[in-house]
């Protein structure tokens, strides 16, 4: 089942033939139709037209994607560290290769600018396996000083099969994230991308195949979370699973995990506290506090989504970004000139749309938007205006995650206030705060509960900087060297150096 489309009709800036999509499931190396024949519609967020039909994966698909991995992981296991690297390597370089129908796909599947997609989503997947190509044989274990006459060396072996579950809002990205650590330890994987934009994960599948990973080692299952998520997390041949989504998802794949005790990763929500202090930038941490929550429609778990400012600063601050939030251009994803696309899905705009509402309703001021654009070309996508609504730090548009182009704006008068309104919250993701003051600086980097703080900047990512959460924004952490950690299992190995019966019960012959 694939679908062919025509780059000219659809993006008529790139002179792009045409290609075709893979929409079925893969499994063992192929790509096969799901047991039940099941399908799902996957929509155009900027018009609500259907772009294909993907097959449905359920729990008959898992179990079957399972045996394919469990076939593989013997010859994996077998496969030096230093091949699986060149792999990875391989896959990293097809990614850069194929970087104009991969960006296409995400833009057209998830509602990124396609300017996004080009300059960062595709360049950091590609980036992002490079790393963990390079590092896959770097993988060392330890050795302990133990008393005299034994040795003790650590090993960390991979775990088998990997059950990871990719969210809606960054595919392309997620779907390196995941895979790298987890192939580059040795690892198999069942894959299930979001059922709403599984597309460029898909694509993926295909270079995969043709960078010459080994049948099975990699499985590509999209379905819903309640068939086949649940299946994968509640599978007893399953290791691991590493989930990115709700935090009410992530309890339940807890719940599920406790069938086999299987380990479990989780990147959940935020409700990032971006704090500007009286003497910041100001034009700097406008543009940054833009960046931190108008960047991919705010659909982002790290967006800073609270804007902390000092009551000095703060009129002069909202001042400048409100011009900032109303100049973006909304706009279809694939037009080059895009700043803002639509919303991922009709569901979720109209969620973001209903937190306007709350804000007033609680007391609150919506300073701008909290509305769709007044603008018959948008009428058909799932658009929402940049908004910035002022409110209470206890309101619940501060503390519950919108997921969206909308930013609570909070006041501060002194630096212990900043503090506690930068804690009071049960997430514990993404942080950051604008000041020149480099004491203050790495204060508030230390006692803001957060597993990230940026500092005079916002959303920076990298392959060896870990990412991850504490709180209800989950456990675990993808990227980086500890992801490897996350990926593998430690094993404590005693020899006795010496050939010497130990002196516990030791017979005396003479």
């Amino acid at each position: 089942m694939n679908t062919h489309i025509n780059f000219k009709e659809n993006l008529a800036a790139e002179n792009i033939a045409g290609m075709n999509i893979n929409t079925q499931l893969f499994i063992n190396g192929k790509f096969v139709p799901a047991i039940n024949g099941g399908t799902i519609d996957v929509l155009n967020p900027a018009n609500g037209q259907i772009i294909t039909k993907i097959a449905a994966a359920e729990a008959e698909d898992v179990d079957v994607a399972v045996i394919a991995a469990q076939n593989a992981l013997p010859k994996w296991l077998e496969t030096s560290a230093a091949e699986r690297g060149r792999l990875l390597l391989k896959l990293a370089d097809l990614i850069e290769e194929n970087l104009e129908e991969l960006a296409y796909l995400e833009s057209l599947d998830t509602g990124h600018p396609i300017r996004d997609s080009r300059r960062l989503d595709v360049p950091r997947t590609a980036a992002c396996f490079r790393y963990f190509g390079g590092i896959a044989d770097k993988i060392e274990g330890s050795v302990v000083p133990v008393e005299q006459g034994f040795l003790n060396y650590v090993l960390r072996e991979p775990i088998g099969i990997v059950g990871q579950i990719v969210p809606w809002n960054f595919p392309l990205m997620f779907t390196s994230w995941k895979l790298g650590p987890a192939l580059a330890a040795g690892n198999v994987v069942v894959m299930k991308p979001s059922e709403i934009t599984p597309l460029s994960t898909l694509k993926i599948a295909e270079l995969i195949k043709q960078a010459g990973f080994p049948d099975g080692v990699v499985n590509i299952v999209p379905g819903y979370g309640h068939t086949a998520g649940q299946r994968m997390a509640d599978h007893p041949d399953i290791g691991k699973i590493s989930f990115t989504g709700s935090t009410q998802t992530g309890r339940n794949i807890v719940n599920a995990s406790s069938g086999n005790l299987k380990r479990v990763q989780l990147e959940l929500g935020g409700k990032g506290a971006n704090i500007v202090f009286e003497d910041a930038n100001i034009e700097a941490a406008v543009n940054g506090a833009a960046w931190a929550i108008f960047h991919n429609q705010g659909q982002a778990c790290i967006a800073g989504s609270r804007l902390v400012l000092h009551e000095s600063i703060a009129d002069q601050f909202l001042e400048k970004f409100i011009d900032l939030a109303k100049s973006i251009r909304l706009g279809d994803p694939l037009d080059p000139d895009t700043e803002m696309g639509p919303l991922t899905s009709q569901a979720h705009r109209d969620k973001v749309l209903s937190y306007a509402k709350i804000a007033l309703e609680q007391g609150g001021k919506v300073l701008t938007g909290g509305i769709v654009p007044n603008d018959d070309s948008l009428k058909h996508g799932y658009y929402v205006l940049p908004t910035i609504v002022e409110a209470k730090s206890d309101d619940r548009v501060a503390q519950e995650e919108v997921f969206g182009p909308f930013v609570t704006v909070l006041r501060f008068k002194d630096d212990k206030e900043a503090l506690q309104i930068a804690n009071n919250t049960e997430y514990g993701l993404g942080s950051g705060l604008w000041t020149n003051n480099l004491q203050r600086a790495h204060s508030f980097a230390k006692k803001i509960k957060a597993g990230m703080c940026w500092i005079n900047s916002y959303k920076r990512v990298s392959p060896g900087s870990p990412f991850g959460g504490v709180g209800k924004s989950g456990y675990g952490r993808e990227m980086g060297f500890e992801a490897i950690h996350d990926y593998t299992e430690v094993k404590s190995v005693w020899v006795n150096v010496d050939a010497q019966i130990p002196p516990h019960f030791k017979r005396d012959d003479s």
